[in-house]
């Protein structure tokens, strides 16, 4: 999990309570006594949560879905205090499944059908001769593994180079691995600046299997 993001969603359940705690009631002539909480507040913190469940479970989840469609009213007489009470279930159910690692499991499926599309296209491209740029889109997804490590980990992005020692020295892999990468990365700086010279296409068969082989074991929880 994206320490992050568990991060987040503490603190805005934290500002959910808060927005609760507001509530107050407001008579009307026609319907009579009615609950409310702070508007703004709530709006703001709307925007928020929309902003966390687009990030933690994607805009096609079903957590996502159901926020959006609760946010709307429903009848005569609803006040904005039913509807914080029905972001809240939604809310607390996305917390809870985030938690439990049900979310970065279904993102690591998506992603894992990702990356292995364009590994096989590198592989296509290898196939075909075309051993440069098969090392760079295989460089570009060796890149995006790292940064997803490094979402899991609660570490910055950068440059490869940077995000590589960081794992490395947070545990997440060995100093061997750690090398490996390195020089995975400098075939693809290579062949991204016509340096075809200082690889061979063996070279780039074999990042084409270490990259598969990296993401399997790295993402593959």
């Amino acid at each position: 999990m994206d320490k992050r993001i568990e991060h987040r969603f503490a603190e805005l359940k934290e500002q959910l309570e808060k927005i609760a705690e507001t509530e107050h009631v407001e008579h009307t002539e026609m319907m009579g006594p009615l609950r409310y909480v702070d508007e703004e507040a709530l709006l703001s913190w709307q925007v928020k949560a929309r902003n966390l469940l687009s990030r933690a479970c994607g805009k096609d989840s079903e957590h996502y879905r159901e926020f959006l469609d609760s946010e709307d009213p429903r009848g005569m007489g609803e006040t904005n205090a039913d509807i914080l009470k029905r972001l809240r279930a939604v809310f607390s159910a996305a917390t809870e499944d985030y938690a439990g690692g049900h979310l970065a499991s279904l993102r690591s499926l998506v992603q894992a059908e990702v990356f292995e599309s364009e590994l096989e296209q590198a592989r296509e491209l290898f196939g075909g001769g075309y051993h440069a740029a098969a090392a760079v889109i295989a460089g570009v997804v060796l890149e995006t593994g790292l940064r997803e490590l490094c979402d899991r980990a609660g570490l910055p992005h950068g440059k490869l180079d940077k995000m590589n020692a960081d794992l490395a020295k947070a545990g997440t892999y060995n100093k061997l691995q750690q090398k490996r990468i390195t020089a995975l990365a400098d075939i693809r700086n290579s062949a991204a600046h016509g340096r075809n010279d200082q690889f061979s296409p063996s070279d780039v068969d074999a990042m084409i299997r270490d990259v598969e082989q990296f993401l399997a074991q790295g993402l593959g929880s």
